[in-house]
């Protein structure tokens, strides 16, 4: 009997050992995977009996937490003027979890950030209850203001970036959507909401500035440019232009969309006037790793340094001859988001220095005391200040006489380039406008996905540098 006994209680022992063992990897391993769990609804209903920080600019909130008369749920976070920064706020709800800044700066809000423990441990010696950080952005309210109303109902984003800085000025994706009904302690309408906003057919709950891709079409044409410029070429650098452009080994044709003044062009002539064939031919003599080096220089390939939960753009890395020449002039598999666009164009403007773009600028406690704070930041320098300014004069050139006029602002000096990318047979274009001025120090991209627009008038001068406008002569 002894045996048989033996054997069991030492089953039992192993069993308690294996129990013992793996409630310590849990806890020392898996602490931070367990608390991110969405099923876990304990964490959750901690995390909402907190006082949740406020989301700043300057010093109006537009993200706050406030009292609430449901039982369950002792606070309740709120968004004044919700529509206008929901691409930027974000949702807070118990359900849906959290998207924007109230996911990328989740535990500062929360206040269990780990720069903030000595805070907590005061907190509890004292009885306080716990108080979540405020976050201060570098936003501008009359450039997301105006960014929002420029947009109106089409589906698109618009991002403004002081380019000296990488301060981020405005961001908006359209349609926007009201990020209260997702917020609400009433659980029954959180999800009504949620499922409704899922559905809508113009998907506000994209962020199409950030976490979206899409071909940049003409714009890409700076990168190629800049390559170019690096390789050693100047802006009266001539260029086959024609009419139509057969790609090697194939049996398609690149044509082009616009007069581009003759069959030979200077490179300033084909960004003016934006000519397919000119870019094509060009970028299969720059070779494709010309094109992709500069591309990752850009910040191609790579993670987005963004603040916001973010997606990084795409350029292919094996290209043959048609390819090359097709994404040369940003169509084939390159994808880009606004952003990415914005920060080639804001390289060029700052004489060829890539800031790290950033919307918060500081964290700071109940007491006001800052717990941490961003600084401009370098990140590359993908063109020499020399080439950068030969390419600031060719985009002014493509506003002053080429397809850019109507980003014109009278007396401010704006350089720009305009973009039409076709995404499917059976869709409009994408229409893209982006561009710098100099007073302000502001680089803008303006995005059409979708609008009212007629197919046949859809260009990136037409419907996307309207935005452009709106936003730096709000920055005036």
């Amino acid at each position: 009997m002894n045996g048989p006994l033996r054997k069991v209680s030492g089953f039992i022992a192993l069993m308690m050992a294996a129990l013992l063992l793996n409630i310590t990897y849990i806890s020392v391993f898996r602490t931070d995977e367990m608390l991110a769990e969405p099923r876990n609804r304990r964490v959750r209903d901690a995390e909402f009996a907190q006082n949740r920080g406020a989301i700043l600019v300057g010093n109006q909130p537009i993200a706050v937490t406030t009292r609430s008369d449901n039982g369950r749920f002792p606070f309740e976070r709120s968004y004044p003027q919700g529509p206008t920064w929901s691409s930027v706020t974000g949702w807070y709800s118990y359900d849906f979890a959290r998207q924007e800044l109230e996911s990328s700066y989740n535990e500062e809000l929360a206040g269990t950030h780990r720069e903030q423990a000595f805070s907590r441990v005061i907190d509890v010696l004292t009885g306080r209850p716990l108080q979540g950080a405020n976050i201060s952005t570098t936003l501008n309210p009359g450039a997301q203001a105006a960014a929002v109303r420029a947009l109106g109902d089409a589906q698109g984003a618009a991002i403004a970036m002081n380019y000296t800085t990488g301060e981020i000025l405005a961001l908006a994706s359209t349609p926007t959507y009201d990020p209260n009904r997702l917020s609400t302690t009433d659980l029954g309408s959180e999800r009504e909401a949620w499922q409704a906003l899922l559905n809508a057919p113009d998907e506000p709950l994209k962020n199409r500035a950030v976490r979206e891709v899409f071909p940049p079409g003409s714009t890409f044409k700076l990168v190629t440019a800049a390559a170019a410029l690096e390789a050693g070429m100047t802006p009266d650098t001539e260029l086959d232009a024609p009419q139509s452009l057969t790609l090697p080994n194939s049996s398609h044709t690149m044509g082009n969309s616009t007069n581009c003044g003759g069959t030979t062009v200077t490179l300033r002539q084909a960004l003016e006037t934006s000519c397919n064939t000119a870019f094509g031919s060009l970028g299969m003599d720059l070779g494709a790793e010309a094109l992709t080096g500069m591309a990752e220089a850009f910040g191609f390939n790579t993670e987005s340094p963004i603040d916001l939960p973010s997606v990084e753009s795409r350029f292919p890395t094996e290209l043959d001859e048609a390819q090359t020449a097709l994404a040369s002039i940003g169509q084939f598999d390159v994808a880009a988001t606004p952003l990415q666009m914005l920060m080639v164009t804001s390289a060029i403007a700052n004489d060829g220095a890539l800031m790290r773009p950033y919307i918060v600028s500081t964290v700071s406690g109940r007491d006001l005391k800052v717990i941490s704070a961003q600084e401009p930041e370098e990140l590359s320098r993908p063109l020499s200040a020399a080439n950068a300014e030969a390419l600031q004069d060719m985009m002014v050139s493509v506003v002053t006489d080429g397809t850019g006029r109507p980003a014109r602002i009278d007396g401010v000096e704006v350089g720009g380039k305009t973009g039409t990318a076709q995404s499917a047979p059976d869709r409009p274009p994408y229409a893209w406008f982006v561009g710098y001025a100099e007073d302000p120090s502001v680089a803008v991209v303006a995005f059409v996905q979708s609008s009212e627009t007629a197919r046949d008038d859809i260009s990136g001068g037409r419907v996307a540098a309207p935005i452009f406008t709106a936003i730096v002569e709000a920055l005036r």
